[in-house]
């Protein structure tokens, strides 16, 4: 296989970029209403890569194969335009290598997430991104719009911290939102909950639910309840359906701990929250989702007297409801 070569580029590569764009919307089959790809210039798209930027992929050294325009006229969001892969250079990996530097230019950025749109007459495309975790976030005829959230790991050196960044977590909660927690014994799991409920305002102190399996905190404010429950003493999905949480869901925030494998099916969207201590996988979770994917973490841990008590909170977003929450600005936001 031949190498390729990504990045991101600026003016001075508009020529290549739109030689590419031209390429491969010109070998796509007609399509009502048509693409305004082909209406592009060399200076709008010099234009584009000046002001906002994109991505160009090289195949053994200096043939452009793949190329992207960004878009940020969204907030906290990064846009994909005229996402593009010469026919005759299918099927060697270009688009992915693509689409992988433009999510990490979103975290270099400091964004939350990335958007495109594709056509439903392109089956294959649609397919492509949905791999990737995209979901669709609207429709508009044959123009499906498209959404990833990026997931987001902070550090959190004492519980005090844990209780901070669940406070912030609680201010992009609903009802009928769920939230799964994994982690060890003593690894903090309670200690967020309860600053979930801080933020959401909860008459009575949160404390695990370990022996009565589930508890609801009521507010009061008129902010959704908070249903805190316990999957560590369950046999399986079947004794989760007994405890009856669908009942509630709708109307409540759901926090299961210990629900990795079994409380995802309560709900259509979900974030998977993990809690790991950092000298153990949380380091590793830190610099997984920095903006250098395999690099150095995006935050550096606050100094502490004891390292091993450090921990990482690493929050995943699944389905729609999340595609486009600002989780990763909220989460790493200095109060």
């Amino acid at each position: 296989m031949k190498a390729l070569h990504v990045a991101e580029v600026g003016p001075d590569d508009a020529d290549d970029v739109l030689a590419v764009v031209r390429r491969a919307f010109g070998a796509r089959p007609p399509l009502d209403p048509p693409s305004t790809a082909l209406d592009e210039t060399p200076e709008s798209v010099a234009t584009t890569l000046s002001t906002v930027g994109g991505v160009l992929v090289r195949r053994n050294g200096d043939l452009p194969v793949g190329a992207l325009l960004l878009d940020t006229s969204r907030l906290g969001l990064l846009g994909l335009r005229r996402v593009s892969v010469d026919p005759a250079h299918q099927g060697h990996g270009v688009a992915s290598a693509m689409v992988g530097l433009a999510e990490d230019i979103a975290e270099a950025r400091g964004l939350d997430g990335v958007w495109l749109t594709a056509r439903a007459e392109l089956p294959d495309n649609v397919t492509f991104w949905l791999r990737r975790g995209y979901v669709e976030t609207a429709r508009t005829g044959p123009v499906l719009e498209l959404a990833k959230a990026l997931w987001v790991a902070a550090p959190a050196a004492t519980a005090t911290d844990t209780q901070a960044l669940g406070v912030r977590l609680s201010r992009l909660l609903r009802p009928g939102d769920l939230l799964v927690l994994t982690g060890g014994l003593g690894a903090g799991k309670t200690t967020l909950t309860q600053g979930i409920g801080t933020g959401l305002g909860v008459r009575e102190a949160v404390t695990s639910p370990t022996f009565v399996i589930a508890r609801e905190h009521r507010t009061v404010d008129g902010s959704p309840a908070l249903v805190h429950a316990d999957a560590y003493r369950l046999g399986g999905i079947a004794e989760l359906d007994d405890l009856d949480l669908d009942s509630s869901l709708a109307d409540s925030v759901t926090v299961v701990e210990w629900g990795q494998g079994l409380a995802e099916g309560l709900a259509e969207a979900w974030l998977d929250v993990r809690l790991e201590l950092l000298t153990a996988g949380g380091a590793r979770a830190l610099a997984a989702a920095g903006p250098d994917r395999g690099g150095a973490p995006a935050m550096s841990v606050p100094a502490v007297a004891d390292v091993s008590e450090a921990r990482v909170v690493s929050v995943r977003p699944h389905g729609a409801r999340w595609a486009t929450a600002r989780i990763r600005s909220t989460l790493l936001a200095a109060d």
